[in-house]
């Protein structure tokens, strides 16, 4: 008798862990637009440097829910590699390239140059060979990921017994790991390295222990989510700590350590480590009481919300260039005091979280744009979907 297959539940949660997150992203980015552009050496660029750390749990989180939502989907299932390396590099593979070369064309037009054809796809192929643009950083990431997962897999069923020794592993490896990258690192000559080694930031090893903190997560979903739930003030409680830390382990970097302002706020370091730790464990549990109120009067709109950002999530990580360059030529422009520009900051968030949403709306609205944003409202074996409330229903028990 063949198996039925059971349909996997729906994680109400991660859907505001991605609103959050990408919010995060996007905020970051946008108090680095207002750094540069308030007067150096004031209160107010003090101000953002000395903040800025306390955003750096951002791209841990997105690492943490891509292991989470892969491990789910694929760990009970008949493994199909193949088929499984296929879809992936072709969902996110197209977004990939299609926003580096729109991106590309954008940042020459609006800079008033003139576009060399020649120049332009000898540019576009070292951005996408390289994911150094355009904050295309992570899904360079990602793509070694997909690569290496079924190894991931293997180990937790080889190892079943032992999966709090992976994850304890998993976690002193990545505190050895950033220890070294602060402490060691800037003194080597890497000029010879292999790039995704000599530019660490994209290499996968840098953030084992997001991806397999989200699968062990997903593998023991229900004693995760009591233990978080039972000693949630803790957690809490810890994570303020942390972040409020963050603003002393800037002037530490600086006044102790005598770093460079780039080293000084890398999100490759002991304490942010332990802050992102702890800072993904309570947005979990923020998400999971998203999750119960929805069941207990959350507001329609409130949930209704939520919900579309978290399906637009990824195409607002894609597109926030575009508001995000045409916020830097804003601020360039209107001369303002230090101290108002800074007062401006969340009308400029605004700005940028506004225009990401709705380019990315527009695309999951708009056939064909979907593909570039990893939602295609039409599939060349499928033939034309109806619309795109129907393609949702399709995918309703898979996060992807």
């Amino acid at each position: 008798m063949s198996e039925v297959k059971k349909k996997k539940k729906y994680l109400y949660e991660v859907d505001l862990m991605r609103v959050l997150f990408i919010g995060g992203v996007l905020l970051n980015h946008t108090t680095t637009a207002f750094k540069n552009n308030v007067g150096s050496g004031s209160g107010s660029e003090l101000f953002l440097e000395a903040s800025h750390l306390m955003l750096h749990f951002t791209r841990m989180g997105f690492m943490f829910i891509t292991g989470l939502v892969l491990v789910l989907n694929y760990y009970n299932r008949k493994h199909q590699w193949f088929k499984f390396w296929r879809k992936r590099y072709i969902n996110v593979g197209i977004p990939y390239i299609g926003w580096n070369a729109i991106m590309m064309w954008f940042t020459t037009i609006t800079a008033g140059v003139a576009l060399n054809w020649p120049n332009y796809f000898q540019n576009l192929w070292d951005a996408i060979i390289h994911g150094n643009k355009y904050y295309m950083y992570y899904i360079l990431v990602t793509f070694q990921l997909y690569l290496i997962f079924p190894l991931l897999i293997y180990m937790f069923k080889k190892l079943k017994n032992h999966h709090m020794a992976i994850l304890v592993t998993s976690a002193i490896i990545q505190l050895l790991l950033v220890i070294g990258i602060k402490y060691w690192l800037p003194g080597v000559d890497r000029d010879n390295w292999w790039y995704l080694f000599r530019a660490y930031g994209l290499n996968v090893l840098v953030y084992e222990f997001y991806f397999i903190a989200g699968a062990f997560v997903a593998i023991h979903y229900n004693e995760v989510d009591k233990f978080i739930e039972k000693n949630h003030r803790v957690i809490g409680w810890s994570t303020l700590a942390l972040a409020i830390g963050t603003v002393g382990l800037f002037f530490g970097n600086i006044n102790i350590l005598h770093l460079s302002m780039s080293a000084t706020e890398s999100i490759h370091q002991p304490f942010i480590f332990i802050y992102d730790t702890f800072m993904i464990v309570f947005v979990f549990w923020i998400g999971r009481q998203y999750a119960h109120a929805r069941h207990h009067g959350l507001p329609a709109w409130a949930d209704r919300m939520v919900k579309n950002m978290s399906r637009v999530s990824f195409g607002i990580y894609l597109v926030q260039t575009i508001p995000i360059t045409f916020l830097y030529g804003i601020l360039s422009v209107v001369k303002l005091p230090s101290i108002v520009t800074l007062l401006l900051l969340p009308l400029g968030y605004a700005f940028v979280l506004g225009g990401s949403f709705l380019i990315s709306w527009f695309c999951y609205k708009i056939p064909p744009f979907g593909v570039l944003i990893g939602r295609p409202q039409w599939h060349i074996n499928k033939g034309v979907r109806k619309n795109v409330k129907n393609n949702e229903a399709i995918k309703q028990a898979v996060r992807e």
